[in-house]
């Protein structure tokens, strides 16, 4: 099934959420409506064996469009990004995600968010929010969990970018392929888990989740709230967005 943005699929009992929005699949409200739109369907599917977000072109995404940060479209923006999270959270099967080239912003956030991540040789990670004066709300919860609460720190208020390398050594991917043979040694990834009951997966997946501890709603919830009634009400939140959107320097105020 195609929505212009995505391209959704179901074969086997694995179900693909593919960006289709190049060349930077750049994610609009529209292509987060979709999205979310897939995973409401794959939360009915018990049967379903993992869930694959994968995309079309260089890049997985550069991230969240900037425009849609602005003014009135932000609540909803967030509504619909945060939208990916909870279903995603709360999906019983396993999730991968394919990563072949940059992941940034958003789109590193939705990369980060999935339980096992493969990339290519030429794949870049990184939250460059800062720079343009918000910051990623996902990240702030995921990145600490995944990578310790240092490097994290400095990842986030840095805006930094990392390369394959540097996010598997840090724990972010768990394989690198080179980018030539990626969809094949993805492939044979992939039918790893097919000997493997749906059933036990989804059960050991909720074990693990549990062990983690981690009030994911609520914390979200309350970031969420922060962002939009208090970040998002300063001027050098709203400044930094604008100049980004008219390509010059921000004129930060401090305020």
């Amino acid at each position: 099934m195609t929505n212009d943005l995505v391209i959704v699929e179901k074969t086997n009992n694995i179900g693909k959420i593919i960006f289709n929005n190049g060349p930077l699949n750049i994610l609009t409200i529209g292509m987060m409506e979709q999205i979310n739109e897939a995973l409401e369907s794959f939360l009915e599917d018990d049967l379903l064996k993992l869930v694959i977000f994968d995309h079309i072109g260089k890049v997985f995404s550069a991230g969240v469009d900037v425009g849609d940060h602005m003014g009135d479209n932000a609540p909803k923006m967030i509504k619909e990004f945060h939208g990916i999270f909870r279903k995603l959270n709360k999906l019983k099967c396993p999730t991968i995600a394919s990563i072949k080239g940059a992941a940034l912003g958003g789109g590193c956030e939705i990369a980060i968010f999935c339980d096992i991540l493969l990339t290519s040789d030429k794949a870049k990670f990184g939250q460059p929010e800062i720079k343009v004066g918000v910051f990623p709300p996902i990240a702030v919860l995921a990145f600490p969990q995944i990578i310790g609460n240092k490097k994290a720190f400095e990842l986030i208020m840095l805006g930094e970018i990392i390369d394959a390398k540097e996010a598997q050594r840090l724990g972010i991917s768990n394989h690198i392929f080179p980018i030539e043979s990626f969809e094949q040694k993805f492939t044979e990834f992939i039918e790893s888990f097919n000997d493997i009951s749906t059933i036990i997966l989804q059960y050991t997946k909720k074990a693990y989740t549990k062990a983690l501890g981690i009030d994911f709603e609520t914390k979200l919830d309350e970031i969420e709230d922060f962002y939009l009634k208090e970040l998002m009400s300063t001027h050098d939140a709203n400044e930094g967005l604008q100049a980004f959107l008219e390509k010059r320097s921000p004129n930060w105020q401090n305020r």
